[in-house]
């Protein structure tokens, strides 16, 4: 006969709910393993490099590429308008001061000219004129006083030789009155006259005075016109090379229209451009150096900036190391301040974020930190650290600007 059997038990490892629950934990935690925590990201480790914060010696230097130009650079400008009639000079040559460059044509300048110079000298010959009234007048005025003075003497005499008769009675009074009425006669005349040519002496004065500064006046109004025509000669205004020198015959030009320009021969200096960075940090009187071993100075720093750089100008202090030419580009090394031992990290892509922020690598390699830090100075190996870092930490020098997260999981 068939027996009712019992159900076996199951062992309560077994049991279904608890076999559930222990997969669902089991996928939880898997899923924990491979999806990243909130505000975090994964990184490949050979994706980055890594740099160590150091305690070190810090070069506080700047390297740059400068172009060589000419010490100075005068420009040549047109003085007085015209047309190009002849070159004297091709674009290029070595040139002294004062040599003639090019020859301009301007015909109604030479007619103007010729004209004023005409009334001008019209003008000169009427002040010729009056000069010689004024000089015919006082030796007229002169030449009464000197007759005057003769005719005194003759009269004293003509006094002295009847005043004898007179005392001795060959002469009565009244026969010696005349004379004595002569002499004072003369005496009041050449009296007269030597107030009048005073008088005179003192107006002719003034008079020759005014006509020496009309005709000062007239000559350099003259001496003016002349030099309009010789402006119409473009000359040198220093030694040295000429360049730019791009006139062509019959060109037509106005006056302040440039012409050209000189640029100093064997003396140069040094221009760069420079990271706006640095602004701040360079100045005047600041020393460098070329690959070559020249000494430079800082002459001028041009505080304009254009696309994130300004100009800085350099000055050899002493004989270029080597032959230069315009356009030539040498290595420079300019010393912004002594060596000192400063918390220093490697250069890298991670200053492009601004600098603010660096990761920082736990000490296991297998994460890394966003750490807010304070650089300085820097040079094209190392930046300096003012606050953030200690020696011994390791951070990422690689760009990371398109992490947004402060968690990085290296894997």
């Amino acid at each position: 006969m068939d027996r009712a059997i019992a159900p076996t038990r199951r062992k309560w490892w077994m049991r279904r709910e608890l076999l559930i629950a222990l997969a669902v934990l089991l996928t939880g935690a898997a899923l924990w393993s491979v999806i990243p925590a909130s505000g975090s990201a994964d990184i490949n480790a050979d994706s980055i490099v890594t740099g160590p914060v150091e305690l070190a010696r810090f070069e506080d230097y700047l390297p740059v590429r400068a172009e060589v130009a000419p010490a100075v650079t005068t420009l040549v400008g047109v003085m007085s308008g015209g047309q190009v009639e002849a070159l004297l000079v091709e674009d290029g040559a070595l040139v002294t001061q004062g040599q003639p460059l090019a020859q301009l044509a301007n015909p109604e300048l030479r007619l103007q000219v010729m004209t004023q110079e005409a009334q001008i000298a019209s003008q000169l010959g009427g002040v010729a004129s009056e000069n010689l009234g004024i000089a015919r007048s006082r030796a007229d005025r002169q030449a009464q006083l000197s007759q005057a003075q003769y005719d005194l003497v003759q009269a004293t005499r003509e006094y002295d030789a009847r005043r004898q008769l007179h005392e001795r009675g060959f002469l009565s009074d009244a026969g010696i009155q005349r004379y004595v009425a002569e002499v004072e006669f003369q005496r009041g005349r050449v009296e007269e006259l030597k107030q009048g040519l005073a008088s005179e002496s003192r107006f002719t004065a003034a008079q020759g005075a005014m006509l020496d500064q009309t005709r000062g006046r007239l000559q350099g109004t003259l001496g003016a016109l002349r030099a309009s025509l010789d402006a119409l000669t473009i000359r040198a205004p220093r030694s040295g090379r000429l360049t730019n020198f791009t006139l062509q015959p019959g060109q037509t030009l106005a006056a302040g229209d440039p012409a050209g320009q000189i640029d100093s021969e064997s003396e140069w200096k040094l221009v760069a451009e420079v990271d706006e960075f640095y602004l701040g940090r360079l100045r005047a009187g600041q020393t460098g150096q070329t690959a070559q071993g020249a000494k430079l100075v800082v002459a001028k720093v041009l505080p304009t900036v254009s696309n994130g750089r300004f100009r800085v100008e350099l000055a050899f202090a002493g004989p270029a190391a080597a032959r230069l030419n315009r356009g030539q580009t040498l290595d420079v090394r300019i010393q912004l301040g002594a060596a000192t031992r400063a918390v220093v990290v490697p250069m890298g892509g991670w200053l492009s974020e601004g600098g603010n922020s660096v990761f920082v690598v736990d000490a296991d390699g297998s994460q890394a930190r966003r750490r807010t830090i304070e650089v300085g100075r820097r040079n094209p190996r190392q930046v300096e650290i003012l606050s953030g870092l200690k020696p011994g930490e390791v951070i990422i020098t690689s760009n990371l600007s398109q992490v947004e997260g402060d968690l990085l999981n290296i894997r």
